[in-house]
């Protein structure tokens, strides 16, 4: 069964309020909703959580009803025990997620926009429950298997985190736990090409959550799962095709912009899929949210 505890207004984003919604699987997720309209989902990446969304969620509240979700192990929601083969930090497994968390609010079927991991996320929920997502967006990411099979020094040198947190427990969450606030602005500001796109509130409110040990090992989790069970899944529904309208947004700035042709990436992952760059580094809705909304909206209003 699942339960909605409702936990106030949120002091980050006007006219959202938080709660935490307790799954039939036994995780409760925090989230952030407002406005009227189809319902939204979004899903942030590595290492923020929702309030990456702050910047554009209030304009698409105007048209949507929009959920923004910490994702298992990150920001407010819970950080589960995993094992190990890391399945409870898999993608299929934060998909299912996904699914639950919107029936139990209401939503059997959604649209849904999602950055860094939580577009990861999406690329499985779109496979695994097609019948439940009407239109997909994903932010800055070519697919795991495509950037793990194309690794060169490049991707190694700039993505590096890839590599030191997929290492075995506990020797990255020892060397994050010594300085996370380090760790944290070194990864943030690395990804960020334009000056100013996050304050220090925002920074404080990702290391409230960052800092916590648990946090610190459910990431590693979520990293060394994309680096095995993803994978695995990845190689036997190597098949499959997205089956809704995808776009795809990605910095020019930033490493996935200039290492990969993000649309030949994709091609043969789904049968319909349009995008294209935009002026900024890894993070459009915190640093161009204006640009990022002129281009998502439409996309949003064409599919739905």
């Amino acid at each position: 069964m699942s339960a909605i505890t409702e936990r106030g207004v949120s002091s980050f984003v006007p006219g959202f309020s938080l709660k935490d919604v307790s799954l039939a699987n036994g995780i409760t997720l925090r989230v952030a909703v407002g406005g009227e309209g189809p319902p939204l989902l979004l899903l942030h990446g590595h290492p923020q959580n929702h309030l990456t969304w702050r910047k554009i969620a209030p304009e698409l509240a105007k048209n949507h009803t929009v959920i923004m979700a910490d994702l298992r192990g990150y920001g407010d929601s819970d950080k589960p025990a995993s094992d190990e083969q890391h399945r409870p930090y898999s993608k299929r497994v934060m998909a299912q997620d996904c699914v639950l968390l919107m029936a139990a609010l209401g939503y059997p079927t959604f649209a849904f926009v999602g950055h860094d991991r939580g577009a990861r996320v999406g690329h499985r929920l779109a496979l695994d429950h097609p019948q439940c997502v009407s239109c997909c967006t994903f932010i800055d990411i070519a697919p795991t298997a495509t950037m793990y099979a194309l690794t060169d020094q490049a991707f190694a040198t700039r993505y590096f985190w890839w590599f030191l947190l997929i290492q075995p427990a506990p020797v990255p969450e020892t060397l994050i736990q010594h300085d996370p606030a380090f760790f944290l602005r070194k990864h943030i500001n690395g990804q960020l090409k334009t000056p100013g796109a996050m304050s220090e509130e925002i920074f404080s409110e990702y290391l409230r959550c960052y800092q916590q040990p648990e946090m610190i090992h459910a990431v590693c989790e979520d990293y060394r799962a994309a680096a095995t069970t993803d994978l695995q899944d990845d190689a036997e529904d190597q098949d499959k095709r997205i089956q809704c309208p995808l776009l795809l947004l990605w910095g020019e700035l930033g490493t996935v912009g200039q290492l990969y042709d993000v649309l030949a990436t994709w091609r043969d992952k789904a049968l319909n899929i349009q995008g294209e760059a935009l002026p900024c580094g890894h993070s459009p809705q915190e640093e161009i949210p204006e640009l990022f909304l002129h281009k998502l909206q439409p996309f949003l209003k064409t599919v739905l």
